[in-house]
């Protein structure tokens, strides 16, 4: 969970640099006809570290700021980064994964939203896309590439997120090596 009026300042500008970057750099370098999206990744970071709330918040934004940006037409990567951002928030707080190569799992399987979910919307609304064999080439690279990019991403992210995130309360007892609320078999509340 993401608090405090810094944490707004904080994923204002993570997104911000990664919309800037993609733009600007990534998104001119091309590997086997596709490019890299650090966009979903930056949003599925933060959802990651900050939850369903704060994902859907931040893809939203994300979104809002690429189509102005970039021109195209309003709202549709809001709508498609703002699901992306809730879905990795939300397995993120049904699952609480903990293992440390997971980010690339959840790059990947972000990016794959992104862009199987922009791409339906661009078809909905006849905003000139294609349908070819190629694009689907197009779209297992770029999933590819976001599986690549999703560690430093994620890592980067938490470092910049990391003073802003708050807890969870067990998790602070656990740090400071207070003895936590298990019984002998590991389960919670059942004392033996």
């Amino acid at each position: 969970m993401i608090l405090g009026p810094g944490a707004f300042l904080r994923v204002g500008l993570l997104l911000l640099v990664a919309v800037i970057l993609q733009l600007s750099v990534v998104g001119q370098i091309g590997v086997l006809g596709s490019y890299a999206d650090l966009t979903p990744l930056a949003v599925a970071a933060v959802a990651f570290y900050g939850g369903s709330i704060a994902g859907s918040a931040a893809g939203f934004a994300a979104g809002l700021l690429l189509d102005l940006a970039t021109g195209a037409t309003m709202g549709a990567s809001s709508l498609v980064l703002t699901a992306v951002g809730y879905g990795v928030g939300r397995f993120r707080e049904v699952r609480d994964p903990s293992h440390g190569l997971l980010p690339i799992a959840v790059g990947a399987f972000a990016t794959a939203g992104w862009v199987t979910a922009y791409a339906a919307v661009s078809f909905m609304l006849d905003v000139g896309a294609t349908v070819s064999p190629l694009v689907i080439r197009d779209a297992a690279v770029t999933v590819m590439l976001g599986a690549l990019l999703a560690l430093p991403v994620f890592i980067l992210s938490r470092k910049l997120l990391a003073p802003a995130l708050a807890f969870d309360p067990r998790e602070l007892r656990r740090r400071r090596g207070a003895p936590s609320e298990t019984g002998p078999l590991g389960l919670r509340g059942l004392e033996v």
